[in-house]
């Protein structure tokens, strides 16, 4: 059977989705065939940066479920799931609509509500709102959140003021691979545990200075305030400016300490390494190989669960006005482990919250949600 498929094996007339009931483990969680009404709003192109992810994407699924079983997958959620060549089929199709319209130097289809209703099939995504109810203490957002539609936090690259020495204000190193795994795979290092020094350090230690006294145990990649260390963990990615230009940097290995979100981003003992790399880079199990995203058309989220590549309509007010953008599940944090009731949208690069905000503060915090699987 073809299409978001489920146990109850009911298909719609006219559609390739079929039910499931929810599992006890996701009880309000619910992804059930739903077609849009599309009401008056605005369709920003995003077209090239979205066939840009797609590709990418792809070359990550085309490595084949044993090399990630975690996320090369259709999905593990009733209600939701697919085939992976499904999966790749949507994508590929993303990219064909997109190079046509441009070699045409037309409009893009994929900014057409009529186009896209005709040519996808629709699954609606409503929100786990028990799971999202046992982390609401002192999170209005999530205490807010409605039946009929999931928490669109964002997120974004934050542009770094960096040092290459520590100052007074820029004393917090962003490290490197720690030296004792810098030639071994992620597979061998792993396997070493607490041998290694990845293993060995919580964030509190490493911010108070454990990797600083001698010998050294991990590269210094250059030196930011607690603040701007905080927001490199935070998202992941760094992109500092040198030159013309920037320099990138992204979350290479973990000490393998989960995200405890009871806990602020300051207090927690998850800690990230760094490694350089040529883009910003979205999922991956390892910095050699994660894929390349872009602004607008990326969306971070629990895709152990969803699965990787999945294609998401997501509607949102922005200043009293519908916006619909397709993106792309093609990142996942810490913070998404069993999290069906949010995605995080990537919005673009900043220099900090102040910016963000300014460039933000109109979008809505909730958005109906659809998966997209091409008919």
């Amino acid at each position: 059977m073809s299409g978001f498929v489920g146990r109850i094996g009911t298909v719609l007339i006219g559609s390739v989705f079929a039910l499931y009931p929810l599992s006890q483990g996701h009880a309000s969680a619910k992804f059930t065939p739903q077609q849009p009404q599309f009401v008056a709003g605005q369709w920003p192109d995003r077209s090239a940066d979205l066939c840009q992810v797609a590709t990418e994407t792809l070359k990550y699924i085309d490595k084949g479920q044993s090399y990630d079983p975690v996320a090369i997958h259709g999905g593990k959620i009733p209600g939701a799931t697919v085939s992976v060549a499904e999966i790749r089929t949507t994508l590929h199709y993303i990219c064909q609509i997109a190079n046509e319209d441009k070699a045409t130097g037309r409009k893009s289809r994929l900014t057409d509500p009529a186009f896209i209703a005709q040519h996808f099939s629709f699954v609606r995504w409503m929100p786990d709102q028990a799971g999202a109810a046992k982390l609401s203490k002192n999170k209005p957002l999530l205490q807010k959140l409605p039946a009929d539609k999931i928490l669109q936090t964002k997120y974004f690259v934050k542009i770094a003021d960096g040092s290459p020495v520590k100052t007074a204000d820029k004393n917090q190193a962003l490290y490197g691979l720690p030296f004792d795994e810098a030639k071994l795979d992620l597979a061998t290092a792993d396997a070493l545990g607490k041998q290694i020094t990845r293993f060995q350090l919580g964030k509190q230690d490493i911010v108070r200075g454990a990797l600083e006294k001698t010998p050294l145990r991990a590269p210094v990649l250059f030196w930011l305030s607690r603040e701007g260390l905080e927001g490199a963990l935070l998202q992941g990615t760094a992109v500092v400016p040198s030159g013309q230009g920037y320099r990138y940097y992204n979350v290479h290995r973990t000490n393998g300490i989960p995200y405890d979100r009871t806990k602020t981003p300051e207090q927690q003992q998850r800690y990230w390494y760094f490694k350089e790399v040529k883009s910003v880079l979205g999922y991956g199990k390892d910095a050699d190989y994660k894929i390349p995203i872009k602004p607008e058309v990326t969306v971070a989220g629990d895709i152990p669960q969803l699965g990787l590549g999945k294609l998401i309509l997501l509607a949102t007010p922005e200043a009293g006005v519908m916006h619909y953008r397709l993106t792309i599940l093609a990142d996942t944090g810490g913070a998404f482990a069993n999290n069906l009731f949010q995605l995080d949208w990537l919005s673009g690069y900043y220099r900090g919250w102040p910016d963000y905000f300014a460039a933000n503060k109109h979008r809505g915090d909730y958005s109906q949600a659809y998966l997209l699987l091409k008919k």
